[in-house]
């Protein structure tokens, strides 16, 4: 979206791949994400949002460590336990580290001055963690809450991820800090790695607790620390193989029916990228439909909590769970009331 037509990096870029001109042209044609033409567009919903992804731009000259003291000797085991135990206290949900494998990081980076070059990282570690988005405002996905609770989400991981990267620059270690427009790594395969849950068929992490409903940062370091081992948990794949409720709901049909297939030496289930942005440009808004629908977004109280140990325990449970969740909930999002401050109409 960044290119300009008939400049050298548009025309490079189209030299490459010949095949994304005619789509690429088509979505450019479109309103475009937060626009005042979007379907729906709301003046101040939008701003919103703006202001919220114009702080993490900001945010962006930030990134980087810069660290200008002596290396703290520290033990890995007890450094690892204060990182995460900080990230909780600065309003992290699940944190988990990882070591930082090269399939995680991007080989091109995409956006603005990074656009074209190799991305690298020299980092050995990485912690991942997770903050929630608000149901309430998922639930209105497509409409504007939607957008207006990830991009306050966004905003929100970026300054934990900061202040987590100032605090391991204090100790005199390198760190980077991944945030919103501005990552090197594949933020939901770093966490996925950390433990954080698995990616499930719309393609997003799906965590335990709050299922796909939730914003990812990394920070990435040379400090020793010492990874989580992850558990993976095959009942969330099981059940998202029967479950098809993001498919059947998703407004551009970008989700796929079928099962997970061997793509680029992974299994997983193949997302229609295009798709999916292109309807984001008809709307303005992130959709989050997908989101809204997952049975694993359901709040995480004391009942979803019994049935999900149970899902996890009993293979043969997710038929007759999965029919009494449509019963209770329908196979579509049902809204429930949003704040009277909440414009209740576009415009």
């Amino acid at each position: 979206m960044e290119l300009e037509p008939d400049t050298e990096a548009y025309l490079e870029y189209y030299a490459r791949r010949p095949e994304n001109l005619r789509i690429d042209e088509t979505i450019r044609k479109l309103p475009g994400l937060l626009s005042p033409e979007a379907k729906e567009a709301d003046t101040l919903g939008f701003a919103s949002a703006l202001g919220s992804f114009d702080l993490c731009e900001d945010l962006g000259a930030f990134v980087e460590a810069n660290t200008g003291v002596e290396k703290v000797a520290l033990d890995p085991g007890r450094a690892s336990r204060f990182l995460k135990e900080l990230a909780r206290y600065y309003g992290a949900l699940d944190v988990g580290i990882t070591r930082l494998e090269p399939y995680h990081i991007y080989s091109i980076l995409g956006r603005k001055e990074r656009r074209g070059k190799a991305g690298r990282l020299s980092h050995s570690f990485a912690l991942a963690f997770t903050v929630e988005m608000n149901r309430r405002f998922i639930a209105a996905a497509p409409a504007v809450p939607v957008v207006m609770e990830s991009s306050k989400q966004y905003a929100n991981a970026a300054l934990i991820a900061l202040q987590l990267k100032n605090f391991i620059a204090r100790l005199g270690y390198d760190a980077r800090a991944h945030i919103d427009g501005n990552y090197h790594v594949i933020a939901p395969l770093v966490a996925r790695d950390a433990g954080l849950g698995e990616i499930g068929r719309m393609g997003l992490l799906m965590t335990p607790s709050q299922g796909p409903r939730v914003r990812i940062s990394i920070v990435s370091t040379d400090l020793p620390l010492i990874p989580d081992e992850r558990v993976g948990d095959s009942s969330m794949i099981r059940f998202c193989r029967i479950c098809k409720r993001c498919a059947e709901n998703c407004p551009s049909r970008a989700i796929s029916f079928s099962d997970r297939e061997q793509l680029d030496g992974a299994y997983r289930w193949k997302i229609n990228m295009d798709s999916c942005f292109r309807y984001w440009n008809i709307v303005g808004t992130d959709c989050g439909r997908c989101l809204a629908v997952c049975p694993y977004s359901h709040p995480n109280t004391g009942l979803h909590k019994l049935i999900r140990i149970l899902l996890r325990r009993a293979p043969l449970l997710h038929y007759p769970f999965l029919w009494l969740e449509t019963i209770f909930y329908g196979r579509k999002p049902v809204q429930g009331p949003l704040p009277n401050w909440i414009p209740p109409e576009t415009g």
